[in-house]
C-alpha cells in the first residue's frame, strides 16, 4: 500500500470514527463502507473536512448483489457506489452504502452535497429501483415513462414485460405483451480439427 493511501486511510478513520464500517484496499484503491443512516452526514464530512476535501462526485451507480458469489452472499441486496475526487489533494475514494430494505431500497440523496449526483441517482432509480430520499426530481431517465420494472435488477426477465411499437392505423405508439420467442443465447463455437496448430 502506498504512503498516500495509508495517510488517506488514517485521515478517514480520524474524521469518520465509528461511521466508517470498513475501509478496504483493493487494486490500489480505497473503498469506504458506511451505514445508510450515516450516508449523508459522511458525504458532508468527506467534502468539508480540509484534510479530505472530496469536492467532486465523479460517478454514482447502483448495484444488485442478488446471487453474488454464486449465491453464498447473504448481506443486503442493493447498494449505491459513489466515486469521489479530491482535486486539492489529488486523491480518489470509493464510497459504498447498502440500503436496509431489499423490498423497498431507500437511501439519502447526495444532491444537496454534490449537485452532479442528480442524474446519476435518477439512473440508479430507473435501472435498479433505488429511491433517493430528498432528490428534487426523481423520475425515469433511460426507460420510457410507462416502463414496468427496473431492467438492471438480477430478477428482471431477459425479454422484459411489454414492448412498444407504432401502430399506423391508430397513429400512435401502443404497448403490448412481449412477442419475442425465447431462444438459446449461448454462442456456438465451431472450429476445424487442426485450428491453431502448425501449418
Amino acid at each position: 500500500m502506498s504512503d498516500r493511501l495509508v495517510q488517506l486511510q488514517a485521515q478517514l478513520e480520524r474524521a469518520l470514527g465509528a461511521r466508517a464500517k470498513s475501509i478496504t484496499l483493493a487494486l490500489n484503491e480505497l473503498t469506504l463502507v458506511v451505514d445508510a443512516n450515516d450516508y449523508l452526514e459522511t458525504a458532508l464530512i468527506l467534502r468539508d473536512d480540509p484534510t479530505l476535501g472530496f469536492e467532486q462526485l465523479i460517478d454514482l451507480c447502483g448495484i444488485d448483489y442478488q446471487d453474488y458469489l454464486e449465491g453464498t452472499y447473504s448481506g443486503p441486496r442493493f447498494a449505491a457506489v459513489t466515486h469521489l475526487l479530491s482535486i486539492k489533494h489529488n486523491r480518489r475514494l470509493r464510497l459504498r452504502v447498502f440500503a436496509h430494505d431489499d423490498g423497498y431500497p431507500v437511501l439519502a440523496s447526495l444532491t444537496p452535497v454534490w449537485s452532479s449526483a442528480n442524474w446519476f441517482e435518477r439512473e440508479a432509480f430507473d435501472l435498479f429501483g433505488i429511491l433517493f430520499e430528498g432528490h428534487d426530481d426523481l423520475r425515469r431517465i433511460l426507460t420510457d415513462y410507462g416502463f414496468i420494472g427496473h431492467p438492471f435488477r438480477k430478477d428482471f426477465p431477459i425479454s422484459g414485460n411489454v414492448e412498444m411499437r407504432y401502430d399506423p392505423e391508430l397513429k400512435r405508439v401502443v404497448y403490448q405483451p412481449v412477442t419475442i420467442e425465447t431462444r438459446e443465447v449461448t454462442p456456438r463455437v465451431v472450429r476445424e480439427e487442426q485450428y491453431g496448430g502448425p501449418v
